[in-house]
């Protein structure tokens, strides 16, 4: 491998804006909070990159994803020179800003929307997906919608059909129109100008449709409701072929500005064929520099199941290409509730330690849990739409001291979201000074993998281990670390003969060495992470 670059050997952490600090006093997190914060992401975590969710001009009907206006800040989170500000301070301390790039759809009042709904004949009527209905006045596919119901909305004024992969109010745009790729390329060359290093891509692989608007066949592994998303196979709403020569075209885009300094694409992709996934890295690995890589989040948390995941992504990709680790983000429930609290230790030494660029959600530092939402409190259009799929719960404020609303807004304003009934004791003013907390793990396991070659870029190798543990060795230039993970609530033995130990790191933090390794004993819910002497 030649000489990493920064999304290489970084580690990258996760902000929603809404929900960090509250600088204002409307109970909304914003981008000044954030930069007040620098210090933290620098001092204490020592993270690398900041990704920030949103915060672009939008009606708020998906909370951001809804983009009106590509190329400003909404006024809830600040403004230009706010961002502005941000980008210096970050920079200043040696961290990199990543940004959403929302590229499959926009609000549906967005400028370029209204033109194009205006009438059949506006310049703008192909820069998103219409159709004719059916001969039955029908919609003109059987698609449907992610946030539920079908994809299509007809539009009474011109008499056809927009295409929706998400809320109605979020119109598909028609990526196969070129004035549609080179205005959204001008909005990767507005950000660069202003110093983001990368963008994180929503909704990838969704931009490239069957230009024939070919029927999803049925799911025959599907048993719920006949027009649910899942009640279909996906093969014509998304990722068709050409995606990839987009792609292409978008990297050299980035290309243009990494002279200057290099800049990186992650892409949201769901897609569990490893082989396929991998594809958009690009057959030249000129595409996208990390296709994100989900496989952690939705198996069942068994060593199987790791395993399984890592030795295929390891598998699939090729051998210049970087792998990468999610555990938690804002679509999905937190990591602590997933897996329990010590398990969510545990995983988080297997993030932290595995080959790739690991992401961390905010406030996962801490142990943060979902927080039950009442109903009069939803805010998520996606459990308005499929009850029990909202994603408030993991959306709450960060948690930064023991008062009022977590010290996340002033005691008199009320949060946008509910804080945790916990957050008296699972916060960073708590935590800091908790020399076994969650957030005290998570740093000492940043700074290891900082100042350890062999955790942020040597090789990986799996060793052999008995049901319930995953235990692999990570080695670069004469440096080897050993980590043995324990995914169960039992005690567990790995023979690991001939291999003498050094310094340790447990989950547990309450040892700095064992006595041997053959037997390695693991407590339950244990992760080590042990030095190989005379490597």
């Amino acid at each position: 491998m030649t000489q990493p670059l920064w999304w290489q050997s970084g580690v990258v952490y996760q902000i929603y804006p809404r929900s960090y600090l509250d600088t204002d006093g409307d109970g909304i997190g914003n981008i000044a909070g954030i930069t007040e914060k620098v210090g933290y992401l620098h001092d204490v975590l020592r993270v690398d990159a900041v990704w920030l969710s949103p915060f672009f001009p939008s009606p708020m009907a998906d909370f951001g994803y809804d983009v009106s206006n590509y190329v400003d800040v909404d006024p809830q989170f600040g403004s230009l020179a706010d961002f502005d500000a941000l980008t210096a301070a970050l920079h200043g301390r040696g961290m990199k800003i990543i940004i959403d790039y929302v590229i499959n759809h926009t609000s549906d009042r967005h400028p370029w929307f209204v033109e194009s709904r205006s009438s059949r004949d506006n310049p703008r009527r192909d820069w998103y997906v219409w159709a004719d209905a059916g001969p039955d006045g029908s919609p003109p596919n059987n698609w449907q919608s992610i946030f539920g119901g079908g994809a299509w909305e007809r539009d009474e004024q011109t008499g056809q059909y927009y295409l929706h992969s998400f809320l109605k109010e979020q119109p598909d745009l028609n990526w196969r129109n070129p004035e549609v790729e080179a205005a959204m390329f001008d909005v990767l060359r507005f950000w660069m100008e202003r110093g983001v290093d990368g963008f994180r891509i929503d909704a990838a692989h969704l931009i490239m449709k069957d230009p024939a608007m070919r029927n999803n066949p049925p799911n025959p592994a599907h048993t719920g409701a006949p027009d649910e998303y899942d009640a279909f196979l996906h093969p014509h709403d998304k990722g068709h072929e050409d995606i990839h020569a987009t792609f292409r075209r978008l990297r050299s885009v980035l290309d243009e500005y990494s002279e200057q300094s290099p800049r990186m694409a992650v892409a949201e992709i769901h897609i569990f064929d490893w082989p396929v996934w991998a594809s958009y890295y690009g057959s030249d690995l000129d595409e996208i520099h990390m296709p994100f890589n989900f496989g952690l989040l939705f198996g069942p948390w068994t060593s199987e199941t790791v395993r399984t995941v890592v030795d295929s992504v390891e598998g699939a990709i090729q051998p210049d290409a970087w792998p990468n680790y999610v555990l938690g983000n804002h679509d999905v429930s937190r990591l602590a509730s997933r897996l329990g609290t010590e398990q969510a230790r545990v995983a988080t030494m297997l993030l932290l330690t595995l080959r790739g660029t690991p992401t961390l959600y905010y406030g996962d530092e801490l142990g943060m849990q979902d927080v039950p939402i009442p109903v009069e409190k939803l805010q998520d259009p996606a459990g308005h739409g499929v009850p029990g799929q909202g994603r408030d719960a993991e959306r709450t404020p960060m948690q930064w001291t023991s008062g009022p609303h977590a010290g996340f807004c002033p005691p008199n304003v009320e949060p946008w979201l509910p804080v945790s009934a916990d957050a008296d004791r699972v916060n960073v003013e708590v935590e800091r000074n908790d020399p076994r907390s969650m957030l005290t793990l998570t740093a000492r396991l940043l700074s290891l993998r900082r100042s350890s070659p062999a955790l942020a870029l040597g090789a990986y190798r799996p060793r052999e281990s008995e049901d319930g543990t995953v235990v692999y060795e990570r080695e670069a230039d004469g440096e080897s670390w050993l980590i043995a993970l324990n995914l169960t609530s039992d005690p567990r033995t790995v023979l690991l003969p001939g291999t003498k130990p050094g310094q340790v790191l447990s989950t547990h933090l309450d040892r700095e060495s064992v006595d041997g390794l053959d037997p390695l004993v693991l407590r339950p819910n244990e992760g080590l992470v042990i030095q190989i002497e005379g490597a």
